[in-house]
């Protein structure tokens, strides 16, 4: 049977679509470098248990696997930060550094909505860095590079996985437990939140808290809200360093664009401090994702304290389109056509105008009719005929 169609959660990427999308990609390559990014891409094939046997490991019916000629398994790679943790932990040193990537990941799971199994990210990892300061940097550089794509009308909502560890903390429950509350937080779903809760006997202080979170959103004074909710020093540590870095960040000039989110809680054991998102109302998703990850390293045999984030760059598109700012197909320079018998001199001009940088496209056609036709596909149109060279 010949198969027509691609399987769900994949798609071709047209001319149009991929021209956008290299556009895309040329001007946040340009901010990266400007900022002192290096680029870095791992291998899209790995081994399984890189992903399966390390303490955040990737589930398994997240991940395409396949076997390799010696019997082991592979994935197609699943997590970009996780492949960069590897990469800094066993082949760079011990200074900070800073990199940034474009790259696809594979999500087995990822096939409804607009959410795909091939996505093609752009990102970077500040390696070596800790502090509000490295925090704050990389929130302002996630805000730049969102403007960079010519998005507006978003936000970056800050939280911290620190506030709901600390409410947690002494209740007694399994790290399995943990994390289903976690899901159920992060889904705004208190009735299940409330029931693990219940089932593990927590204090009523701390069980009003966990179903205060998703209310937590908003302006700076969900701060100071959450820091009266608590008394575990960690969750209160937590808020202080929202605040710090808050400060900075209002200081460079971003106090309209940041809003704070306690309710939205990543997975505990991959994110150790802030974790931020890009969104806006014309998307049922984040266009960028991010956080400090401090413990990922450990995983491949050293301690490296990293913060950085990943920007979708199909759902920035999807995003552009509806805000109605996607650019016009980019015209071409010149256009070269030239009559029978002219062939020679057309190429010649044709590659000297390629040796001067210029966009060039030479049809194969002839005469004032093919080059009439090549009128809205470039900014100039030129014909060389028997009697010379002429501009239409």
């Amino acid at each position: 049977m010949v198969y027509r169609k691609l399987p769900a959660g994949v798609q071709d990427v047209l001319p149009e679509e991929c021209t956008l999308l290299n556009s895309l990609k040329d001007r946040l390559q340009s901010r990266f470098t400007r900022a002192g990014f290096r680029p870095v891409l791992s291998g899209a094939l790995e081994y399984y248990d890189t992903y399966s046997e390390i303490a955040n490991a990737v589930p398994q019916e997240k991940m395409f696997k396949m076997t390799d000629t010696d019997g082991k398994l592979l994935v197609l790679r699943p997590d970009m930060t996780l492949a960069i943790a590897r990469i800094a932990a066993t082949k760079l040193g011990d200074a900070p550094v800073r990199l940034s990537y474009f790259a696809d990941k594979w999500d087995m799971q990822g096939a409804g909505s607009i959410s795909s199994r091939e996505i093609f990210q752009a990102g970077v990892e500040c390696l070596g860095e800790e502090g509000a300061l490295s925090d704050a940097q990389t929130v302002a550089f996630a805000i730049e590079c969102l403007k960079e794509t010519g998005l507006t009308g978003f936000t970056v909502d800050l939280g911290h996985v620190g506030y709901f560890k600390g409410i947690l903390a002494g209740c007694g429950l399994s790290a399995a437990d943990a994390e289903r509350v976690r899901r159920f937080v992060n889904a705004k779903d208190s009735l299940n939140a409330e029931r693990i809760l219940r089932g593990a006997h927590v204090k009523e202080s701390t069980l009003n808290t966990v179903l205060a979170l998703p209310a937590l959103f908003g302006g700076a004074e969900v701060l100071d809200r959450a820091e009266q909710l608590t008394e575990n020093e960690e969750a209160r540590e937590a808020v202080r360093h929202l605040k710090r870095v808050y400060g900075i960040l209002c200081d460079m000039g971003y106090r309209d664009t940041v809003c704070f989110d306690l309710g939205a809680v990543r997975r505990l054991s991959y994110y150790s401090g802030i974790v931020f998102s890009g969104l806006l109302r014309e998307l049922g998703a984040p266009v960028l994702s991010g956080g400090r990850y401090d413990r990922l390293a450990d995983d491949f045999g050293k301690h490296i304290p990293a913060v950085g984030f990943a920007m979708g760059l199909k759902r920035i598109l999807i995003a552009l389109e509806r805000q109605k700012k996607l650019p016009p197909a980019p015209l071409a320079d010149v256009a070269v056509v030239c009559d029978e018998g002219e062939e020679g001199d057309a190429y010649r001009y044709y590659l000297t105008l390629l040796s001067e940088g210029k966009k060039v496209i030479f049809p194969p056609e002839y005469g004032e009719e093919a080059a009439l036709r090549c009128k809205g596909k470039a900014k100039k149109v030129i014909l060389i005929g028997k009697e010379g060279m002429e501009e239409l």
